[in-house]
């Protein structure tokens, strides 16, 4: 079945590009805005893009008040530069969700989810503390499309990774299976865990052809 994107509108293409692109990971995004007053959100538009410079990508849709309100996020990152992206494990997903309603700007989402935050080391917006991993990043661009919604490059300053996970600090080895992160998924409310594995290793095109065939016959 093709669908063609130019004759569908924007909530059919939405539709189809939310059921086919999964899992897709969460940014749990922590701002401040010009008061010192923290926003915090949930976006599934988003993912790690490069490495040198290491750059996220975050897909910021259009707010509830109007076509350049972009959410507050989206104008803390433009008038500060600085943001805490956080990754969700499942131990904290109901928490997540309810950071993901529309609050009033003045509403503090962190005590609505009952989270805490510590420190950052590189930026001003701090990082939440129940969260396994928590990359500091600073503005690297942003893209404003013609609907109003944003995207937004970041430059990972830094990465916070829970004691408990990290394998070998000196070779940066994560136990990533540790983690316990979600993705989300298509439709209202549906997520799924990170806990079917499996690892398919290409074969080394200058070993003998006995051992790149896996020794099948």
């Amino acid at each position: 079945m093709l669908f063609d994107f130019a004759r569908l509108s924007t909530r059919e293409r939405h539709k189809i590009l939310i059921s086919t692109v999964v899992p897709r990971p969460i940014a749990w995004v922590v701002t401040e805005d010009e008061r010192s007053e923290l926003n915090l959100a949930p976006f599934s538009f988003f993912n790690v893009f490069a490495e040198d410079p290491p750059l996220i990508c975050l897909g910021i849709g259009i707010g509830e008040r109007g076509l350049n309100d972009s959410k507050d996020t989206g104008v803390n990152i433009r008038r500060t530069g600085e943001f805490a992206v956080n990754l969700v494990s499942a131990e904290v997903a109901e928490a997540m969700v309810v950071t993901g309603i529309n609050f009033h700007p003045e509403v503090n989402e962190l005590k609505e989810a009952g989270l805490t935050t510590l420190p950052s080391s590189r930026i001003r917006p701090p990082r939440i503390a129940e969260s396994p991993v928590a990359l500091e990043c600073e503005r690297y661009d942003i893209v404003e499309m013609p609907s109003g919604c944003l995207i937004v490059i970041g430059k990972v300053l830094a990465v916070h990774v829970r004691d408990d996970a990290v394998l070998d600090a000196a070779s940066c080895y994560i136990d990533t299976p540790k983690l316990n992160l979600i993705g989300r998924m298509h439709g209202r409310g549906w997520y799924t865990r990170m806990s079917d594995w499996f690892q398919l290793v290409p074969a080394d095109p200058c070993a003998p052809q006995e051992e790149r065939s896996n020794g099948q016959k």
